[in-house]
């Protein structure tokens, strides 16, 4: 396989940039946009995923979302599931153009958060024929409260929020926190998520270690599980009981009524963006998915 592609496409005026993964020989084949965990960019897991798929044979899709990364966009640094979930419709949009993409035969990989903004979009969207969710991270207001320190936290979370969207919108400047870190308990992540401070893992050049204040209260207040239910396309949930929060999939899980299947791995949470062994055991799976259902 070669190299990926550095494409470009439109998402409401903002060029976002992606790295395209296409498999040897002559197409059309069918395709996969992946998508990574929140405050990620395409060089990180969304990345090493798409390149193993198109070793099976995908047009697989990696790309910075809106105001990330190469991504054009202001401002910087945010997560919004209505922007992303956006997103991922114009990246599907541009897969479906494309001379080398089976356009009636088009999925979705997320993993981590994006799981959520996956599901959103395969709900909101026909193109999206197959679902495949890797350790997806799926939380509800009950969810977040044990996650984020019970009501006290959230309640400080969503202040800090409130006051730096207000600062924003009067000044235009964004307040920032690291997105993981060990020594700062104002990080989105606080503690030793060494994925993202390894530099032969996730701590790649292409990523700020940066998370916009203000894109507090709408995480927070976000939940897909409700999205299960109006899922139409074949699903596939692979996870552990090591992972993120695997009561927030079994939720999701227990709301579909499309075809779905669960598999239960064993790994934490970060080793399934870029452990060699457990995430080729769960493209074994997302593979084997996406053979019988695009």
């Amino acid at each position: 396989m070669s190299e990926p592609e550095l494409v470009t496409f439109d998402a409401d005026g903002n060029e976002l940039a992606g790295h395209l993964y296409r498999p040897d020989g002559d197409g059309p084949w069918p395709a996969v946009v992946v998508s990574g965990s929140w405050l990620t960019v395409k060089e990180q897991m969304a990345g090493l995923h798409a390149r193993a798929l198109a070793e099976y044979g995908y047009v697989a899709l990696a790309f910075d979302f809106t105001g990330t990364g190469a991504s054009q966009g202001q401002p910087r640094d945010t997560e919004s599931a209505a922007l992303k979930t956006r997103d991922l419709q114009h990246a599907i949009s541009f897969l479906a153009r494309r001379s080398d993409v089976r356009a009636d035969r088009i999925g979705a990989l997320g993993i981590c958060a994006s799981a959520g903004y996956a599901a959103d979009s395969a709900a909101a969207d026909s193109r999206v024929r197959s679902l495949a969710l890797v350790a997806p991270w799926l939380h509800d207001a009950e969810l977040v409260e044990v996650i984020y320190g019970g009501k006290e936290g959230v309640d400080e979370r969503m202040a800090a929020g409130e006051a730096a969207r207000l600062r924003y919108e009067a000044t235009d400047e964004v307040e920032y926190v690291p997105a993981v870190s060990r020594t700062d308990p104002t990080a989105a992540m606080y503690g030793p998520f060494e994925y993202y401070l390894d530099p032969e893992r996730g701590a790649v050049p292409q990523w700020p270690n940066k998370f916009a204040v203000m894109a507090w209260p709408e995480w927070l207040t976000y939940s897909a599980i409700p999205t299960a239910p109006a899922l139409r396309v074949p699903t596939l949930l692979v996870h552990s009981e090591d992972g993120a929060i695997p009561d927030g999939a079994r939720r999701f899980h227990a709301g579909l009524t499309a075809p779905s299947e669960f598999v239960w791995l064993t790994g934490d949470q970060m080793a399934f963006y870029d452990d060699e062994k457990l995430v080729a055991e769960a493209l074994e799976h997302v593979v084997l998915h996406f053979r019988a259902t695009l």
